[in-house]
């Protein structure tokens, strides 16, 4: 944080702000007039009604002591040796100046208040039978006291607003924090959401499209495809409510209760997809004397695999797809997913946000993802759609929910 300026920091003074320290310079005025009043009026009558002409200028002026406060502390101890009601603005101007701590300016209006006050005792018709010493040694010690009240008072204010700031930055990064941890859990539930409720709902769509220009399917056969589309969506509607459930916990962010999927669940997703209609060739090249792939890095093979197959069966139902997985703890995992185009797209309504999501999923763990269509050099073969994604053996980065 920048040091503030001490503009900054300076309170604004409300009316009884204002009044108390009025009323404290009254007391000063009079404190130091007393001593000198009745030998103004025996001695010197002009000088009387001098000091109280220019200590009425100088309680004006000092009104202004934020706005210009070199010159009007500067204008008033110039009025003290000539007026003893002037004593009290000057020292709020000088405490007002101290407060600032600008060291050049505290040691000259320093030296002008003690050269103000020996001047004082030279104007003033006073009898003082106490030895020059000890005066200037008390002048000293007052003008010593103001400035150190001032710069104190000063230090005070610039430490309250410097604790004020940090609170405040404190909260607005704790709101920013927040809004952002926020923001990343419902990125992760559309995620999640994208991933498990579009794989489940694509399956439904392709055989629900099967049953709509099948007119040839046996009685045995329309049941076992509804049945398939009913289980299909009982199981869609579980993880749609586990996902809700989710959202509406009063603290917000909470954990997905239900088992995430790994690499140990890769077969059973291929088999699942197999009953479901789409036609599946799957090489699994992993080095056998390597492991058991972390569960983190497995779980967004999984999604990347679950992704590739959704996307297969609204895109091209009719394709093979080739799905190869290969890698080892030394060169990562790399998994590709490939089937051919020119096979009938269902009708079944897609959002684009599924590669999207695996990308961000790929990089989260320190990988990369591309995708996009590949020709092939035999004019007669169809192109293919290719999904290619790497990530590192161990993850880079801590546990990401998912």
């Amino acid at each position: 944080m920048d040091e503030p300026s001490p503009d900054d920091y300076q309170p604004r003074l409300r009316w009884y702000g204002h009044l108390w320290r009025y009323l404290l310079m009254l007391v000063i005025s009079l404190l130091v007039w007393a001593p000198a009043i009745d030998e103004q009026v025996d001695e010197m009558p002009i000088l009387f009604w001098i000091d109280i002409v220019v200590g009425l200028i100088a309680y004006v002026v000092v009104a202004y002591r934020r706005r210009w406060p070199v010159p009007i502390a500067v204008a008033t101890i110039v009025m003290t040796p000539f007026s003893s009601l002037a004593a009290g603005p000057a020292t709020l101007a000088t405490v007002s100046l101290a407060t600032r701590r600008r060291w050049w300016q505290v040691i000259a209006v320093g030296v002008l208040n003690l050269l103000g006050g020996w001047a004082y005792y030279w104007v003033q018709p006073m009898h003082d039978s106490d030895p020059w010493w000890l005066t200037a040694t008390v002048s000293v010690a007052v003008c010593a006291a103001i400035l150190a009240w001032g710069m104190f008072i000063g230090s005070r204010r610039e430490l309250i607003w410097t604790l004020r700031q940090r609170a405040e930055t404190a909260e607005a990064e704790r709101d920013l924090r927040a809004t952002q941890a926020r923001s990343n859990e419902r990125a992760r539930i559309a995620r999640e959401m994208h991933d498990v409720l579009a794989h489940r709902i694509s399956q439904i769509s392709m055989h629900a499209g099967a049953l709509t220009y099948r007119e040839d399917l046996s009685a045995d056969e329309m049941r076992s495809s509804v049945t398939v589309i009913q289980a299909k969506a009982h199981e869609a509607l579980r993880d749609l409510r586990e996902v809700l459930g989710v959202l509406r916990e009063a603290e917000g962010g909470g954990p997905l209760t239900g088992p995430q999927p790994t690499y140990r669940d890769l077969d059973a997703l291929i088999d699942d997809a197999r009953e479901a209609g789409t036609a599946i060739e799957y090489d699994d090249r992993l080095a056998p004397d390597a492991g058991e792939l972390p569960d983190a890095v497995g779980r967004t093979v999984y999604r990347i695999v679950q992704e590739g197959i959704t996307n297969a069966a609204k895109h091209a139902r009719a394709a093979t797809v080739r799905i190869t997985l290969s890698g080892s703890p030394a060169d990562g995992v790399d998994v590709v997913l490939r089937n051919a185009l020119g096979f009938g797209p269902t009708r079944t309504p897609g959002a684009g946000l599924g590669l999207v999501g695996l990308t961000e999923r790929a990089e989260l763990r320190g990988g990369w993802l591309t995708h996009g269509v590949e020709h092939t050099a035999d004019a007669t073969a169809p192109d293919a759609f290719v999904l290619h994604a790497w990530l590192p053996w161990a993850a880079e980065q801590e546990e990401i929910p998912s």
